[in-house]
């Protein structure tokens, strides 16, 4: 990772952290686009422009890569189980969602909240930390570095959710180290925020 890439992705992450991009969207409903249109700009960047290799950049889902996603989804679960009724940040909700609801929310999580999460991340994040740190140390700071962009979710700082994520991180950083398939980060990603989303939140 060289100073122009650390610039580069620290210009996108503070625009994306304080928001500079919100004012452009401002109905509820557009509220992602920020998130939409600064991956857009990574990917153009360091995909198109640079011609980052080893990002794992592609959707097609093959066998392999989603095998890895659930995998690393069942591993996550316990910890997320486990450390969030501790610290009271989750509460089960004994519900029976509709299979529609089921699948927009896996839709909607997967191509707006996953796909930009993962590709920022894991694709060129972590993947630049290797060049410097090495596959162990890359996966952790770029573990931390993601739990720590959660820390404006809501209206205060919430440690547990900066945890959580962190954590999360860690398996969604595995998913994507395994054969470098971003496809898998994402339904691992999106596999934890579905199951939030309907029975935790």
């Amino acid at each position: 990772m060289t100073w122009r890439d650390a610039a580069a992705l620290a210009i996108v992450a503070v625009s994306y952290l304080l928001r500079w991009f919100e004012p452009c969207w401002p109905h509820p409903t557009l509220a992602l686009l920020p998130k939409l249109f600064l991956a857009d700009v990574v990917l153009y960047c360091f995909l198109i422009i640079q011609k980052l290799q080893g990002a794992g950049y592609s959707l097609v889902p093959a066998r392999s890569a989603l095998k890895t996603g659930v995998r690393e989804w069942a591993f996550y679960l316990p910890f997320a189980l486990v450390i969030g009724e501790l610290t009271h940040f989750i509460h089960f909700h004994a519900v029976i969602p509709t299979p529609g609801k089921i699948i927009a929310d896996a839709l909607i999580t997967f191509l707006l909240i996953a796909l930009p999460e993962e590709l920022f991340f894991r694709s060129v994040l972590q993947n630049l930390l290797e060049t410097r740190l090495g596959k162990n140390a890359a996966l952790i700071l770029a573990s931390v570095l993601f739990g720590l962009s959660h820390f404006n979710h809501g209206t205060t700082f919430d440690w547990r959710y900066v945890l959580l994520a962190s954590i999360a991180g860690v398996f969604y950083g595995r998913a994507w180290g395994d054969n470098r398939q971003i496809f898998a980060a994402i339904v691992t990603h999106t596999g934890v925020d579905v199951v939030w989303s309907l029975w935790f939140r």
